[in-house]
């Protein structure tokens, strides 16, 4: 395997791993929210769940054995009430971006289109969660830079 494909699978099971971790946070996330937004995060459960299993076929696809989700995640911050789960789920999109735009910078073809579509998903999960965008979704190196000031964490998500 070259190493552009092999940057390219380290990609793939990171964005794999943070899907394993969103669909663990947005069944916190619907435990916690108010009626309101519970429609809304299980429609993005659903979109993390088909993602998740998308990406176990990159994975295979590139001669991988997919990472395989954690019993249990650590979250960021203690989710108590609908408040905090709405934190986390724009938490947890932020951090699922910044995977997808490394998997962009990794990829090409299809699978570089796939990852665009990904972050963008995210990225506007994350506006409606929070209320606001942020100028560069899923590049926490320039949403620091961003008049906002908001930057998004890059890698896997612990949560």
């Amino acid at each position: 395997m070259s190493e552009a494909e092999e940057r390219e699978l380290r990609a793939v099971q990171a964005a794999l791993a943070a899907e394993h971790a969103a669909v663990y946070g947005y069944g916190v996330v619907g435990g916690r929210i108010d009626e309101a937004g519970r429609a809304r995060a299980r429609t993005a459960f659903d979109a993390h769940r088909a993602r998740r299993d998308a990406l176990v076929r990159e994975v295979r696809e590139l001669g991988g054995r997919p990472v395989a989700a954690a019993a249990g995640y650590a979250l960021p911050f203690p989710v108590a009430d609908a408040a905090a789960a709405v934190r986390l789920a724009a938490e947890l999109e932020d951090r699922v971006a910044g995977v997808y735009a490394d998997l962009v910078r990794a990829s090409g073809g299809g699978r570089r289109a796939m990852a665009a579509e990904a972050l963008r998903e995210a990225a506007v999960r994350a506006a409606r969660w929070r209320g606001r965008s942020v100028a560069f979704p899923g590049l926490a190196e320039r949403a620091a830079d961003s008049p906002s000031g908001a930057a998004a964490p890059s890698g896997t998500p612990t949560a």
